[in-house]
Formats: structure tokens, C-alpha cells, sequence
């Protein structure tokens, strides 16, 4: 795989929500951050790209109403803006997935700019120059293959949700050659936005361990806020709500919401530097 050169720049903020290792929080992550950043008033979309479709059950789009998904955008060419689909929170837009996307591989494994279809889809975005989205959050399946490829060829960032248990760093040093592969093969500016720690259990002295072990070694790239393990968030998509919707007040959805200003003041802080 060849560089194409660093994702277009423009206002919209690319981040894929990333981790190889399964069960860390990347969709509740997703979904939740993508739910407090629109409360703060940004706009933004998620790209469900994880075969699953759990961002897309977890924000209220039952399966048999998928009928344009993220699937038709990256092997049919469909356009962003008239596949993404309005969810009941205001400023927040998805592009589903279905099981559908388990199959991509196979269909794109001639094609040309296979590792760029969703990096070209979201370029294509707006009119005119103008983009619809201040941020565009990628959820990402748990595994090393061409859906992920895509999904940190077209981010600008890498947003690395981290569980505090005892195998955390150990997956966490596989996402990091991961990085570095596509940094040196498909997208030369990507970046880690930020880590954040979920389901943190104060009680234990184990999550406190693996806390101080990932702030020891990555310093001010571990986000202040931490996720706890909260029953309300683990509840809400069943209901398919983001947690901020069913249950403001939880410890979890107060946590996302001071994720959310960080990630902003973050992202501020870059442009200012690179002003």
C-alpha cells in the first residue's frame, strides 16, 4: 500500500475511536462523545464501521431501517450526506452499518484506492466548500483489517479508549505499531488525539494501578476525564439511547460530558499552535 498524501484539511475534525483489543468501551465511547459534543454544541457524525452495527442499535436505528448504510458509501460510492441519518439527538448524524460490511474485504480486494474509499466519502462531504460536520467520530471494529485501514487513513487522530484491567498496555503496544504502520504506509499526519480511561472502578486498587502505569507513560495524551464503570451507561443502549439521553445525571454520562470539553479545548489548543 502506497501513501496518498495527509487527509484534506478543513474544519471538519476527523478522530477514529480505535482499540485492536475488544470490550474496552469504543462504542459507548462513541456514541457517548458523539452525544456531549452535540450538547455542546457541535455537529456531529459517527460512522458506524464495525459489521456489528452497535453504534447504529446503541442511537436508536433498529436494523430492518438501514436501508443505505456505510457499506454503500465505501463499495457503492454512495455520498455522505445522503446516507447519513438524523438520530433523536440534535446535531448528531450516523452512517449505519450492518452485516453487510463483514463482506468488504472480499468486494474491495481489486479495487483501486481500497484503503481510501471512506478518506474520498468524506472529503466528498458539504457544498461549496463548506463541510456539515465539526467532528467526525469513527468507530472502530476490534481487529487489524481493511475497515480499519480505512477508518485511520481518513482520521486526522486516533481517540484510544482504555480499560483499566490488567491486559490494558498489553493491547494498547499493538495499537501503537498499528499506528505507525499506517503512518508509514497510508496517512503520514496521524496522530493520537488523546487516551481515555473506561470502566474505572474506584474501589479497586487495580484500576488505580493501571491508571497511574498509562499516565507514567504517556503523560498529558491521557485525557483528565475518566469513565467509570456505571451500571446506567451499560443500560442505556438497550433502550438505544446514548447514556446523556437516558440518564443525564449518572456519574458516566457527567464523565463523557468533561471528555467532550477536553476534547474541544484540545483541539483548540492545536489550531492555535498551528496558527
Amino acid at each position: 500500500m502506497s501513501a496518498a498524501g495527509k487527509p484534506p484539511q478543513n474544519r471538519t475534525r476527523v478522530l477514529a475511536v480505535s482499540n485492536q483489543k475488544g470490550g474496552v468501551g469504543k462504542t459507548t465511547t462513541a456514541i457517548n462523545l458523539g452525544t456531549a459534543l452535540a450538547a455542546i454544541g457541535e455537529k456531529v457524525l459517527i460512522v458506524d464501521m464495525d459489521p456489528q452495527g452497535n453504534a447504529s442499535t446503541g442511537l436508536g436505528v433498529p436494523r430492518e431501517t438501514r436501508r443505505v448504510t456505510i457499506y454503500d458509501v465505501i463499495v457503492d460510492g454512495r455520498s455522505v450526506d445522503e446516507s447519513a441519518v438524523q438520530t433523536t439527538v440534535p446535531g448528531l448524524h450516523i452512517l449505519p452499518a450492518d452485516a453487510d460490511m463483514s463482506g468488504v474485504e472480499i468486494e474491495l480486494s481489486q479495487a483501486d484506492r481500497r484503503s481510501f474509499r471512506l478518506r474520498d466519502a468524506l472529503a466528498g462531504q458539504g457544498a461549496e466548500g463548506q463541510t456539515r460536520y465539526d467532528y467526525v467520530l469513527i468507530d472502530c471494529p476490534p481487529s487489524l483489517n481493511l475497515l480499519t485501514l480505512n477508518a485511520m487513513a481518513a482520521a486526522d487522530a486516533v481517540l484510544v479508549p482504555l480499560q483499566c484491567e490488567f491486559f490494558a498496555l498489553e493491547g494498547l503496544t499493538q495499537l501503537m505499531k498499528t499506528i505507525e504502520m499506517v503512518r508509514q504506509s497510508l496517512n503520514p499526519t496521524l496522530e493520537i488525539q488523546g487516551l481515555v480511561l473506561t470502566m474505572y472502578d474506584r474501589r479497586s486498587a487495580l484500576s488505580g494501578q493501571v491508571a497511574n502505569d498509562v499516565r507514567s507513560h504517556f503523560g498529558d495524551k491521557v485525557y483528565e476525564a475518566v469513565i467509570p464503570r456505571n451500571v446506567r451507561v451499560a443500560e442505556a443502549p438497550s433502550f438505544g439511547k446514548p447514556a446523556l439521553i437516558y440518564d443525564l445525571k449518572c456519574a458516566g454520562s457527567q464523565a463523557y460530558l468533561r471528555l467532550a470539553r477536553e476534547v474541544v479545548a484540545r483541539e483548540k489548543s492545536r489550531r492555535l499552535q498551528a496558527a
